[in-house]
């Protein structure tokens, strides 16, 4: 049998973890995992490991997990979950299962995961869904209904607060914006892969949000958009050859996207799934108006007209023209502004600590020396 080299690095972790982590009970241990990508799943990780410290649990390191043995291990990616590595691991698993439809063109992973989950459908003690058609599919995969835990997405309120009376022109003089401008922020990554980006990622609607913008700057001729995120080239390409200005910055903590927030006058959801997205509670939080397809956790928080607007997936002229009603109707804007943050408010994120506290309840044995790790 051949004999595989292990990196002396990964030896003396494991021999690390080995040390530190002898003597402690079975399942005493949250290891909340993400994809180790720095985007908006690490984060979801990041979030449960507060939650958990501030509820009493010992959270040790994420990096540990596959070195550890029988202890409790959170995975915030559903399609890192359901991969032999940890389904065979001696863990006692968690896992959110927030987006991927099975028989989604273009999309054979969701296919997989959902696979692997009705095979395995014991092997985790707890699915975090956030909306009801997810909810619906776990359990259409054979997970028991008291494992599975309706737990929507949050906002952190501190760092996506109400924009001062001159943030908004404050933040286009930092982004470069037309002070005058109709601003339309699109924050997410729609391309597929981590590099330019150039081929759409169709279940973020990025070709959905080309036509509205395109309808759009017909309507309000003054528009400018504001693109943050990685992978936006196939917008940007198309923003181009249609003459729409634009801005497109990579931010690069909570503060920056804050600002980029600030400096909206609207903020557009073209998706076909999703999990939130979180941008719509992000912008709710910083009084800037959404307008969003139905979508995910977005279908079930957004009431039409008091402190959001909704159209339907695939409707571009809808979108557009919602949009171009927050730039006419200033009393619109301004209702869907108070409405929004009223939202955000009911789900901070300090208050969604009750529902996790369930399902932690279950994945954690015991609460030990909170301060691991």
């Amino acid at each position: 049998m051949r004999r595989v080299a292990v990196p002396p690095a990964r030896v003396g972790l494991r021999a690390l973890v080995g040390v530190r982590t002898r003597g402690w009970a079975p399942a005493s241990r949250l290891f909340a995992v993400g994809e180790g990508t720095g985007w908006s799943v690490d984060e979801d990780a990041r979030h449960v490991e507060a939650v958990a410290r501030r509820l009493g649990y010992a959270v040790a390191p994420a990096g540990w997990a596959r070195f550890a043995r029988y202890q409790s291990v959170f995975l915030t990616s559903h399609f890192e979950a359901l991969t032999p590595r940890w389904i065979g691991s001696s863990h006692r698993l968690g896992v959110a299962y927030l987006h991927g439809r099975p028989g989604t063109p273009g999309m054979p992973e969701f296919d997989r995961a959902f696979v692997a989950l009705r095979r395995h459908p014991s092997r985790f003690v707890c699915v975090q869904v956030t909306h009801a058609e997810l909810h619906e599919l776990v359990l259409e995969a054979g997970v028991e209904p008291e494992h599975v835990f309706r737990i929507p997405l949050g906002v952190d309120l501190e760092h996506f607060p109400l924009g001062a009376p001159d943030a908004r022109l404050t933040s286009r003089r930092t982004l470069g914006l037309p002070a005058s401008a109709f601003v339309v922020g699109s924050f997410q990554k729609d391309g597929v892969g981590w590099e330019d980006g150039l081929e759409p990622k169709l279940i973020k609607g990025p070709d959905v949000l080309v036509a509205a913008l395109e309808r759009l700057h017909e309507l309000v001729p003054d528009l400018a958009v504001l693109l943050t995120g990685p992978a936006r080239g196939y917008v940007r390409r198309e923003l181009e050859a249609r003459g729409i200005t634009y801005r497109h910055v990579v931010s690069g903590s909570r503060p920056e996207l804050a600002r980029a927030y600030h400096a909206l006058d609207a903020y557009v959801v073209s998706a076909r799934q999703e999990g939130g997205p979180k941008a719509v509670l992000e912008a709710m939080a910083a009084g800037v108006p959404v307008v969003t397809t139905r979508v995910g956790q977005a279908q079930e928080i957004v009431d039409h007209g008091r402190n959001g607007l909704l159209v339907e997936v695939d409707d571009a002229e809808a979108l557009a023209g919602w949009a171009a009603r927050i730039a006419e109707d200033a009393r619109l804007a301004a209702e869907l502004r108070r409405g929004g943050r009223t939202t955000a408010e009911a789900h901070a994120l300090e208050r969604l600590d009750g529902l996790w506290a369930g399902l932690l309840e279950g994945l954690v044995v015991g609460r030990g020396d909170a301060h691991v790790g």
